[in-house]
């Protein structure tokens, strides 16, 4: 394995969209692999990042095509559980600008059923970074089972957790319980707006960067949709700005942009450890980066993160 190999543990969900129905007592869904750890695993995997998914795959319809995108896209499977139990379902209703609201159908599915004995067979000797974040660490029975993988992956690896607050599937509240804990076992903590203003409501991001950095996170991004980027590492901020793009809806923006992130910490040499020799100008570059792949996903439907070549015509093209 790469020593800059990247492990990502988490979710995938069947992400169904409306379409128009030929009757009105119709509804058609179209459905698309998506879960925010799944798409960043398929993001890191298609900038040429070596990109491990540790999931438990239904082998019902929808784990096949999460399979199926995941092995296509160049995501190393080989420590996915085949799981007996059923997909995650969720239904996504776009706003006018592409902002998604979700529905979940979550109950007793294949992506919150971890085990310690599953977990204890992965071998992180070859992996820089192990990212999570999700529902993964706050459903049950699963969601401490994984808390106790990080730790132990934290002793030779960089941790980076992506909250990705759902409230209608698990209460706020549940997350910002966990949330300092989280911040002890990471090095990295990637969230949104709209997961500070549920975690923290009311609190400005540069207060809600010092309290995460007190609680023990290094490096806080937090994403601020066409607003850009605000990055605190150890307190010492930079504001990068978003992309401008042509929007077709924002599912899985976030999740690109994380695998930017991280794919060019670790293009760099920077992620295996306690981010000791990062500093503000290698942070600035990177979600500079992180900007671009978002603004890729953006531009297209769903979450579909783009490949590298297409990364290299946005640069060519004048993006920044």
């Amino acid at each position: 394995m790469s020593p800059r190999q990247i492990t990502v543990l988490g979710e995938c969900v069947a992400d169904a969209f409306t379409e128009p129905a030929d009757a009105s007592n119709e509804l058609v869904l179209r459905v698309l692999p998506g879960g925010g750890p799944a798409n960043t695993a398929v993001a890191l995997a298609r900038l040429g990042t070596s990109a491990r998914f540790l999931a438990r795959l239904s082998g019902d319809v929808f784990g096949r095509l999460f399979r199926a995108h995941l092995e296509a896209s160049g995501v190393d499977l080989s420590n996915a559980v085949a799981a007996a139990e059923p997909s995650t379902l969720a239904v996504a209703e776009l706003d006018a600008a592409g902002q998604a609201a979700f529905s979940f159908h979550a109950q007793n599915t294949a992506d919150w059923q971890w085990t310690a004995e599953e977990l204890a067979q992965v071998d992180l000797s070859g992996t820089a970074c192990v990212h999570t974040g999700s529902l993964a660490l706050v459903s049950e029975p699963g969601g401490a089972v994984v808390e106790e993988f990080l730790a132990t992956a934290g002793l030779r690896a960089t941790v980076s957790i992506d909250p990705n607050v759902r409230p209608l599937l698990v209460r706020p509240e549940v997350y910002r319980a966990r949330l300092a804990h989280w911040c002890a076992l990471a090095d990295i903590l990637r969230l949104s707006e709209d997961d500070l203003e549920l975690l923290l409501p009311g609190t400005p991001p540069e207060e809600a960067c010092d309290t995460w950095h007190a609680a023990g996170a290094r490096l806080v991004v937090i994403t601020l949709g066409a607003g850009g980027a605000l990055a605190s590492l150890d307190g010492e901020r930079v504001h990068v700005p978003a992309v401008a793009t042509r929007v077709v809806d924002t599912v899985g923006a976030g999740d690109s942009f994380t695998a930017g992130l991280l794919h060019h910490l670790g293009a760099l040499g920077l992620l295996g450890g306690r981010l000791a020799d990062l500093g503000l100008d290698e942070v600035a570059e990177a979600c500079r980066f992180g900007a671009r792949v978002a603004a890729l996903t953006c531009s297209v439907a769903g979450p579909n993160p783009p490949w590298r070549d297409q990364l290299a015509q946005l640069t060519a093209a004048g993006g920044a």
